[in-house]
């Protein structure tokens, strides 16, 4: 065991793999393109390529091919055994040494729950899904969003779509996430990511160690071609995230240890995106 350890420590050791691994952990559970990681990271695609057999190798990264495109992603199982190693074995499980490097197992306490969610423009993932969760359970959870840059305005074919669907747009605006920083900001008990590119930014870790989850989708702002096309693109968003924030809803929060409670919100980013609402 030490030396499998080792071994990995000395993998992470390199500026530019650990890089990679800090990446892929903010993407889990995606399975990402190669050619997204050397373009996030600025690196060759040859130089991508031995770090990404190097993390392999290590047993921290598994490959998939799909079509004539290989996927990456975090293996867990080796991750979570190094923790363990490390915290654990090495710590001998000193609360004095370690308690303020895991937040520990015990479940949630009951409260109201303030969840923020993230993409670039917060000018569509982000506010539907703020809309929904907002709709569908704002008696047990305080929601905002925010983007990485967001835009002026919110875009007109989402808010359409919320309006649609009967939803309340007239208190909705893009923020910034800087909003959801420093002294005055409110202490987050859930950050969800709802784009890749957000999810790729590298972002300080959050005040409070809240509860972190990526839940990736495509960009309808992106979609390009007819009115009627593009709001499909949007209808489509929203069911899937509608889809996501029921399941969210769903879990009994009060009753789940941290750890099982992730475990149940990376499975919601497993979720398809295929249907709509």
């Amino acid at each position: 065991m030490e030396k499998a350890i080792s071994d990995i420590l000395t993998t992470l050791g390199h500026p530019q793999r650990i890089a990679l691994f800090r990446l892929l952990m903010r993407r889990y559970p995606d399975r990402v393109p190669a050619g997204e990681l050397a373009m996030t990271l600025d690196i060759k695609p040859s130089t991508m390529s031995t770090y990404l057999s190097a993390l392999q190798r290590a047993g921290l990264v598994t490959q998939e091919r799909v079509g004539t495109s290989l996927l990456y992603a975090i293996e867990m199982t080796t991750v979570q055994r190094m923790f363990d190693y490390l915290f654990v074995d090495c710590c001998r499980n000193r609360p004095d040494l370690c308690l303020s490097l895991s937040p520990g197992t015990a479940p949630m306490s009951d409260k109201k729950y303030t969840v923020l969610f993230i993409c670039t423009g917060n000018s569509a993932r982000s506010i539907f899904a703020e809309t929904l969760l907002r709709d569908l359970a704002g008696d047990r959870f305080t929601v905002y969003s925010a983007g990485t840059r967001p835009q002026s305005e919110l875009n007109p074919f989402a808010v359409q779509v919320l309006k649609d669907k009967g939803h309340d747009t007239s208190a909705l605006r893009a923020k910034n996430v800087a909003e959801f920083s420093g002294p005055e900001a409110p202490d987050l008990d859930f950050v969800f990511t709802v784009c890749n590119q957000a999810a790729n930014e590298e972002c300080p870790a959050w005040e409070g160690q809240p509860i972190s989850g990526h839940w990736g989708m495509e960009d309808p702002v992106k979609v390009t071609g007819t009115d009627a096309e593009k709001s499909l693109a949007f209808q489509q968003a929203y069911g899937a995230l509608k889809r996501r924030i029921e399941a969210f809803t769903a879990l009994p929060v009060d009753s789940l240890d941290r750890i099982a409670l992730q475990s149940a919100v990376d499975d919601i980013g497993r979720t398809g995106t295929e249907t709509t609402a």
